[in-house]
């Protein structure tokens, strides 16, 4: 074989089911927005030159770059956009690491940390989080390493490290320490890593216009860094990495901020209702601060009740891994989804119950 060993011996990371679209279908299994993206890019694409299709792209995202950095008060030298942000980590792990060196990333967290450490024959070293899955910035330090992986919130469980926190990492670690806040948006002001770049030149905050955009199908990512960070990404990404519809759709959203802010609003007042419900429902619910929940039936097994919920079209994460797979990961819908979705929790309690009867 001509493929390299550590390819073939590769895990690859492994996303939620992706059903066929059905109206009979609920789909809380991948943490998309269950709102459209601003009116504005609809009214864009009726628009649309199709000439415009046989040019290349702008190569830098010039337009969308300086967006971002107006939004954000950041220079668009700061800033590096990406096909969603799983390509501006692949590109950070191209320019930051060499083979044989380590990162540590919290457990549990996005998969997507290991299988890149993997692919660059890296080790990647898992630190514990405590019961209430919170990190713990003394044990991330424990162990040498190049640099240092952190979900804010955090990807499975939904938990916020503070920034507090961020920063006491920050003034005691000299590798690289990337915050990948894809869901920072559900998080709240005053929460972003982003107000530290200007002192720690070894940080990079990556985000995404999947989650609190709802831009998934546009995949569009990008990150915030020191600008030689941001030239040496420019240096390795592709050459026309970000498709001309896509740059201009996630322009349009990040400058209609009333609407993005009633979407993010609507979503986290729904998933306070399905946490309250949850509760009543005697699970254990996690504190969230993304666009998901992360909970523990403490009467049933959650394999069952994710099995329950499939057949009933109703599509939600379940983890077969430690520490995760006595819980269900639910991302939250519409107000009528999440109804639908409790009223078929309801059914499945009295259906148990009717059966040990």
């Amino acid at each position: 074989m001509v493929i390299k060993s550590s390819v073939l011996q590769l895990e690859p990371y492994i996303s939620g089911i992706q059903p066929k679209r059905d109206p009979g279908v609920i789909k809380l299994n991948s943490n998309e927005n269950p709102y459209p993206p601003t009116p504005t890019i609809q009214q864009w694409l009726q628009s649309f030159a199709m000439q415009e299709l046989r040019y290349y792209p702008d190569a830098t995202s010039t337009e969308l770059r300086r967006a971002i950095g107006t939004m954000y008060g950041i220079d668009p030298s700061q800033v590096f956009c990406g096909n969603g942000s799983d390509e501006v980590l692949s590109v950070l792990f191209n320019i930051c690491f060499d083979a044989g060196d380590t990162i540590v990333t919290p457990y549990p967290t996005y998969t997507l940390y290991k299988t890149l450490a993997d692919i660059h024959q890296l080790q990647c070293v898992y630190v514990d989080t405590n019961e209430q899955f919170e990190i713990s910035i003394e044990n991330m330090l424990k162990p040498a390493s190049q640099g240092i992986f952190i979900a804010n919130p955090n990807a499975q469980t939904g938990r916020l490290l503070e920034l507090a926190q961020i920063e006491q990492l920050l003034q005691q670690y000299e590798g690289v320490v990337v915050i990948d806040e894809a869901y920072i948006d559900f998080a709240g002001p005053h929460t972003s890593a982003v107000s530290l770049l200007e002192k720690y030149p070894n940080l990079v905050v990556v985000r995404t216009f999947s989650k609190s955009y709802s831009l998934c199908g546009a995949r569009v990512g990008y990150c915030f860094a020191s600008a030689d960070f941001v030239t040496a990404m420019d240096k390795c990404k592709d050459s026309y990495n970000l498709n001309v519809i896509s740059q201009n759709m996630a322009r349009l959203a990040v400058e209609d901020q009333d609407y993005f802010m009633a979407n993010v609003a609507r979503v986290n007042e729904t998933r306070e209702t399905l946490s309250e419900a949850l509760v009543r429902l005697d699970y254990e619910v996690f504190p969230s601060n993304g666009n998901f929940l992360l909970c523990r039936p403490r009467r049933h097994q959650a394999k069952e009740i994710y099995d329950y919920l499939l057949q009933h079209h109703i599509y939600i994460r379940y983890f077969p891994s430690p520490r995760l797979s006595d819980k269900l990961r639910i991302s939250i819908g519409t107000e009528d989804e999440i109804a639908v979705l409790l009223e078929r929790l309801n059914d499945y309690e009295h259906t148990v119950i009717a059966i040990d009867e």
